[in-house]
């Protein structure tokens, strides 16, 4: 949430020459509407329906895209079993107060639409931290990095991991 996920998946795949997609970016595009009108029409168990639905379709076609998850995907043990096994997963490690300054003005998040968004974030990081790193293959420190940089160090890494497979 915030953590720069689809903008780092983009340059990432534009320098992989794969296609790319964001889970809710393409829940958006399959049902027509924003997020925040399915979590007041379906509540947040209806949208992580529909967002394991698009990860487990998206997940079969691993082998040549760069995915983007919404932040929550990984409370979902499907989700993660299907991230895991079919592709190689990256976190974005992101302090709160970052990611806070990032949403601040996003109404695009329905769970940040709160009286205190700092408490909130700090609540899903509690909860969702552990999950990201039981999940990843890699963490990056996104507080110290851009974009670009962050994107480096993926394909760095990528590399040294080809390396050692062959």
């Amino acid at each position: 949430m915030g953590s720069g996920k689809t903008t780092i998946g983009r340059i990432l795949a534009r320098r992989m020459g794969r296609i790319f997609f964001d889970s809710d970016h393409e829940i958006e595009h399959r049902t027509g509407v924003r997020i925040p009108l399915i979590f007041e029409l379906e509540g947040e168990a209806g949208f992580r329906r529909r967002e394991a639905q698009t990860i487990a379709e998206l997940g079969a076609e691993a082998a040549g895209i760069v995915l983007a998850t919404g932040g929550g995907a990984v409370l979902d043990p499907a989700n993660r079993e299907v991230l895991r096994s079919t592709g190689w997963v990256i976190y974005l490690d992101v302090p709160t107060h970052i990611l806070l300054e990032r949403t601040r003005h996003d109404s695009n998040r329905p769970l940040l639409q709160v009286q205190n968004p700092l408490a909130k974030l700090n609540e899903l990081r509690a909860q969702r931290d552990p999950l990201y790193r039981e999940t990843a293959h890699f963490v990056v420190d996104g507080a110290r990095c851009n974009s670009n940089s962050a994107v480096s160090k993926i394909l760095s890494e990528w590399e040294r991991l080809c390396a050692l497979s062959t």
